[in-house]
């Protein structure tokens, strides 16, 4: 390594530009070539992606219409149960996948920062960690919406008891401070991690806008049918596509050939 950064700069007077010679350091360093495992790990992330995005996609699409609503009111929660007990098996199954899809969010937000190499890669972790963050406390926030929703609704409970337990569980201060960070999450993490790609020159700029503007659309998708579901969220799948191509891609590229490609 020593060697490389001496050679070329006693190359760099009068026979190689400078860009030239940044490009050669860094094509030398170390850690931008990966070995068999590393590959196989990143190219597992860039799988996580698209899946991610389907099942997000799945999770809305499932969801009874109306029951998507946060319940610190009794008057909002007498509305919502019974729709809830008329499709109690569909909202388990929504429930369920929106919980698998959060967990796939938390490690989508490192997939795409592994996009992200030494230019802003200090924004890339911060928004792969608060997106993570937030899709945990997303997990636990939407047990209360989604799951605790469908129990209630079937138990042997009146609908007035149903909904104290539903507005209490909201009303908790375990569960505002979950709802607190994942929304706060939903704002931030995006946006910070579009910048980073922005930044980076890695990835072309217009994706990291499409990743932003899909996000943002997929974020706030309400339960208003199947196919308005696709429409709206189809720019969200899209951009987590490219991103899976660009992840994969670049287990076998070093960052000079990506930077060079997205140029």
């Amino acid at each position: 390594m020593n060697y490389t950064l001496k050679k070329a700069e006693r190359n760099a007077p009068g026979t190689t530009s400078a860009s030239a010679d940044r490009d050669h350091l860094i094509a030398s360093l170390p850690e931008e070539s990966l070995d068999r495992t590393g590959r196989v790990r990143r190219r597992l992330l860039a799988v996580a992606l698209p899946i991610t995005a389907l099942l997000y996609m799945g999770a809305e699409a499932l969801n009874p219409k109306g029951t998507d609503q946060v319940m610190t009111t009794t008057a909002v929660a007498l509305k919502v149960l019974p729709i809830a007990a008329k499709h109690s098996s569909q909202l388990y199954l929504s429930g369920s996948l929106t919980e698998i899809a959060l967990a796939g969010i938390a490690i989508s937000y490192f997939a795409i920062a592994t996009l992200v190499r030494r230019r802003s890669a200090t924004f890339a972790i911060v928004a792969a960690t608060i997106g993570a963050v937030g899709a945990f406390c997303g997990i636990v926030a939407n047990v209360f919406g989604g799951i605790n929703l469908a129990a209630a609704s079937t138990a042997n409970l009146t609908q007035l008891q149903a909904a104290r337990f539903l507005t209490t569980s909201f009303n908790s201060g375990a569960g505002k401070a979950f709802f607190d960070v994942y929304a706060f999450s939903e704002l931030l993490a995006p946006v910070l991690m579009a910048v980073a790609l922005w930044r980076s020159r890695l990835v072309p700029r217009w994706l990291s806008v499409v990743f932003l503007a899909g996000f943002g659309l997929a974020e706030q998708t309400a339960s208003v049918g199947v196919v308005r579901v696709i429409a709206l969220m189809a720019l969200f799948v899209v951009s987590m596509v490219l991103l899976a191509v660009r992840v994969w891609r670049s287990a076998g590229s070093p960052a000079t050939a990506t930077a060079a490609k997205a140029n």
